[in-house]
C-alpha cells in the first residue's frame, strides 16, 4: 500500500472508530454541554471519513473497514467501562484517552509516510489537531 492510500485509510478508519465511539455513548450521556460538544465531534468525524473516503476512490484506492473485531473490542470496552462509572468525568477521561490516541497514531503515521502528497498529509495534520482541540475541550468536563 502506498504512502497516500495508507494515511488516507488512517483518517478513515479513525473518524470511523469516532463516529461510532460517539453514536454508542449519545444516549447515555446525561451532560447537555457534553452531549453538544459530542453532537459537534460527531459531524466532525463523518466530514474527515466522507472528504477521506472521497480522497480514496478519486486516487483508485478502497476505503479499508475497521475489522469486526476492532469494532467488536471497541463496543464491549465501553461497555465495561461505563458499568462501573457513567459520570460526566469519565467518559470525557475515555474519549480524551481516545483522541490522545489518534494524534500518537497521525504523528506516527505522518513519520512514516514520508511519501505521500501534500494534499493527504494536510487532511492527516488537521486530523490531528482536531483531535488535539477535541482533548482541549474535554478537559472542561473533568
Amino acid at each position: 500500500m502506498n504512502d497516500n492510500a495508507r494515511l488516507l485509510n488512517f483518517v478513515y478508519q479513525n473518524a470511523q472508530m469516532g463516529v461510532d465511539s460517539i453514536r454508542q455513548l449519545m444516549g447515555i450521556v446525561e451532560n447537555k454541554e457534553l452531549k453538544e460538544h459530542l453532537k459537534t465531534q460527531f459531524q466532525g468525524y463523518e466530514e474527515f471519513r466522507d472528504t477521506s473516503r472521497r480522497m480514496l476512490e478519486e486516487n483508485g484506492y478502497d476505503e479499508k473497514e475497521i475489522s469486526a473485531f476492532s469494532k467488536i473490542s471497541s463496543y464491549l470496552m465501553i461497555n465495561m467501562q461505563l458499568l462501573t462509572d457513567k459520570s460526566t468525568t469519565h467518559i470525557a477521561e475515555m474519549m480524551i484517552q481516545g483522541s490522545n490516541m489518534g494524534v500518537i497514531d497521525a504523528i506516527k503515521n505522518l513519520n512514516e509516510c514520508e511519501d505521500a502528497e501534500q494534499e493527504v498529509r494536510n487532511l492527516m495534520e488537521k486530523l490531528q489537531k482536531f483531535e488535539e482541540h477535541n482533548m482541549e475541550k474535554l478537559k472542561e468536563f473533568l
